[in-house]
């Protein structure tokens, strides 16, 4: 299945109520057209943003990317979420969430002082 029919299996009202603290989703140039939008309308007040690239042929930085890429970096290191080695989409999210979590406890132990 490809990402884009993919997304209109995942915005749904049902979704909107386990994240409510959400408020803009940021998709590339594959999630624009009008059945994303429509998907994204139905949920309530989710607001979609295509980031698009300038140049094609280049390789340039897209905003926001970063922060995607930064906790897929950081969920990596995980041993166990390494490589796709889960059978059911069910347990492989359940260790993302204790990837997660641990994150976040590690970051409440020891926070970084601001600059």
């Amino acid at each position: 299945m490809q990402d884009r029919d993919g997304a209109l299996l995942v915005l749904n009202r049902r979704t909107r109520r386990f994240f409510p603290f959400i408020k803009c989703i940021f998709a590339d140039a594959a999630y624009q057209g009008p059945k994303t939008a429509a998907a994204i309308a139905k949920t309530g007040t989710w607001k979609l943003e295509i980031v698009k690239r300038d140049e094609l042929h280049r390789f340039l930085v897209l905003p926001k990317r970063w922060i995607v890429e930064r906790t897929l970096a950081w969920i990596s290191h995980n041993r166990r979420l390494a490589r796709d080695f889960e059978r059911s989409a069910r347990s492989a999210a359940a260790f993302i969430r204790l990837a997660m979590i641990r994150i976040m406890l590690r970051r409440l132990i020891n926070p970084t002082p601001c600059s």
